[in-house]
């Protein structure tokens, strides 16, 4: 329980990144968590596409990914085996064979797969279509929602408190503590996690700090119903080898996405009408399917910064300013691992050992290699 000498720290965000590092914290600091929307999750945590995979990102990041699967298995946020197939056409196959070496490399289980045992694995794409793909048999669903709820639960039986409904509208440094302004009150605290999504740039204006190059991108999704008669059930997440679409069994439907990544300035992301179109399209194109009129589309911005790997760490020019950003479309993947590194980073202390052993390092996730040396 945290006690009256414990730092404060205050975290901006209340969505996965911001709430699972409230949960790491918890043990050893008084925390605040600080959530502008009504609801913990509104923007890109509750618009995922809810799949552990650990061939997905660059290096750092599928090194964060395969430190964190035995969290996300023990924590029971690992619901279903589901499989991604990485799926080639006429003429893709040195493509192919070039993508399943490495990530064979990687990922033992990684396989590839023929024409024929793509077809078998997937029928509505013909064999006559495809070259074949790769297989990762190993790739969960995850249940996106009990583990924010988790996160949500530890930090407010360990004493934090968790603001929803409040607008951060300025951070000053008093002296040693910070001073945290929001539309309901103001807040003392030692550190101020930035982990605000899309926003962070934004958050780090507040405390008269230049951001560091987030790039807020849309992604758009819908959900349709399978062929009929078909048991989808058995389907991994299937994507174009040229990310042009993906689609995945979702509670007896299907999630189609045109695999967009569209500019955008922070908002309440709304899906675009042409966007659906042109992916059902392609769908179409790839498959046997015949979508017709899609239902509940949506967005959701994924936010990534200039080099596309997460960002963790103290701000160089703003004592006790921690930035936790850029999880782009990792956040449920990484953000466990993420958040046992930021607080051994708040404290001081070497990153866990398998985690560096992934070959993760501080220096990779801080935040000056955005800043230009004075």
């Amino acid at each position: 329980m945290q006690s009256n000498s414990s730092p404060k720290i205050v975290i901006i965000g209340g969505g996965i990144a911001g709430l699972s590092v409230a949960a790491a914290l918890r043990d050893w600091a008084a925390v605040t968590v600080i959530e502008r929307e009504p609801h913990l999750g509104y923007h890109a945590s509750g618009r995922s596409a809810a799949l552990f995979t650990e061939t997905y990102g660059n290096r750092l990041v599928r090194g964060l990914t395969l430190a964190s699967r035995q969290a996300i298995v023990e924590g029971g946020f690992a619901t279903h085996r589901r499989g991604a197939l990485h799926v080639g056409w006429r003429g893709d196959d040195a493509a192919i064979d070039k993508l399943a070496g490495e990530l064979h490399a990687l990922v033992p289980s990684v396989c590839r797969l023929s024409a024929a045992e793509l077809h078998a694995l997937v029928p509505v794409i013909a064999t006559e279509a495809t070259c074949g793909g790769v297989y990762e048999p190993d790739a969960m669903d995850v249940d996106t929602a009990r583990m924010l709820a988790s996160c949500a639960s530890a930090v407010k039986s360990s004493g934090g408190l968790i603001r929803t409904g409040e607008e951060v509208r300025a951070i000053s440094l008093d002296g040693s503590a910070y001073r945290v302004e929001t539309s309901a009150g103001i807040y003392s605290a030692d550190i101020v996690v930035n982990a605000a999504g899309a926003w962070v740039d934004v958050v780090a204006g507040l405390a008269g700090l230049a951001g560091l190059g987030f790039r807020p991108k849309r992604r758009t999704a819908f959900l349709f119903d399978p062929p009929a008669g078909m048991d989808i059930a058995g389907w991994p997440l299937v994507v174009d080898l040229h990310e042009q679409f993906y689609f995945k069994p979702d509670a007896g439907r299907l999630i189609g996405s045109l695999a967009d990544e569209t500019d955008s300035e922070p908002c309440d992301a709304w899906p675009e009408d042409i966007d659906v179109a042109i992916a059902v399209d392609r769908i179409e194109q790839a498959t046997s399917m015949r979508i017709g009129r899609p239902s509940t589309p949506w967005a959701g911005l994924r936010t990534f910064s200039p080099d596309r790997t997460p960002v963790a760490g103290f701000d160089p020019r703003l004592p006790g300013f921690f930035w936790l950003g850029g999880q782009g479309g990792y956040g449920f993947q990484v953000s466990l691992t993420l958040a046992r590194l930021s607080s051994a980073l708040m404290r001081g202390l070497p990153l866990p050992r398998d985690v560096t052993a992934l070959g993760v390092t501080a220096a990779a996730l801080a935040p000056d290699r955005f800043l230009v040396p004075a």
